[in-house]
């Protein structure tokens, strides 16, 4: 069995997807899906409360599961994993039973006009040409990661600790900002309170 770490996994970081949907469309030109089925879905989820209300996005691709429920649930096999972890389905093997998607926790197989199960092969024929799949490839946003978890693991580090940076510059910069019209407000009032004084006089 393949160390979960090696394994290769579809990341979606919700903090830099914005709703686009490059990914669906190119997911359905790539894999000539007809209209209906989707291997992959933008989900939309409300979060916060008044003011903090907001929006999220979130893709929803296979997860390639490191231990998937739907390959143990698979009564005939159809279902497999590949020795880099990705998990594809044989047509010719499946029966239709639906059980994959009763033990998918995500919901993610779909089913043709044939009856048989099709979803996310993580567009392996390009992985094996060396490339990246569609949807990692065309988003603008580079909300998606494909690579090996230790590999997505190592890049969420590297660019959190990035942000981490650019935000402490961000607040030194409001910080100063502050400050400086601190300092305008102080000095305009004691203008204003020489003038008056001498108004006095």
């Amino acid at each position: 069995m393949i160390e979960f770490m090696k394994q290769r996994t579809l990341y979606i970081d919700p903090q830099r997807c914005m709703g686009c949907r490059a990914c669906e469309t190119v997911c359905k030109l790539e894999n000539d899906l007809p209209a209906g089925p989707r291997y992959t879905m933008v989900t939309e989820v409300e979060t916060g409360e008044g003011l903090d209300e907001r929006l999220n996005f979130l893709p929803m691709p296979c997860q390639h599961c490191g231990d998937a429920p739907c390959v143990r649930a698979c009564p005939t096999g159809a279902l497999y994993k590949r020795e880099d972890g990705i998990v594809l389905s044989d047509q010719s093997r499946c029966i239709g039973c639906h059980e994959c998607l009763w033990a998918c926790p995500f919901g993610i197989p779909q089913f043709g006009s044939n009856g048989l199960m099709q979803k996310c092969t993580m567009c392996y024929n390009r992985i094996d040409e060396g490339g990246k799949p569609a949807c990692v490839a065309n988003c603008p946003a580079e909300a998606i990661l494909c690579d090996t978890v230790e590999n997505v693991s190592r890049i969420l580090r590297e660019r959190y600790a990035k942000d981490a940076n650019r935000m402490s510059g961000f607040a030194d910069l409001a910080a100063a900002a502050g400050a400086k019209a601190e300092n305008t407000e102080d000095k305009k009032k004691g203008r204003v309170k020489k003038k008056s004084a001498r108004q006095k006089m």
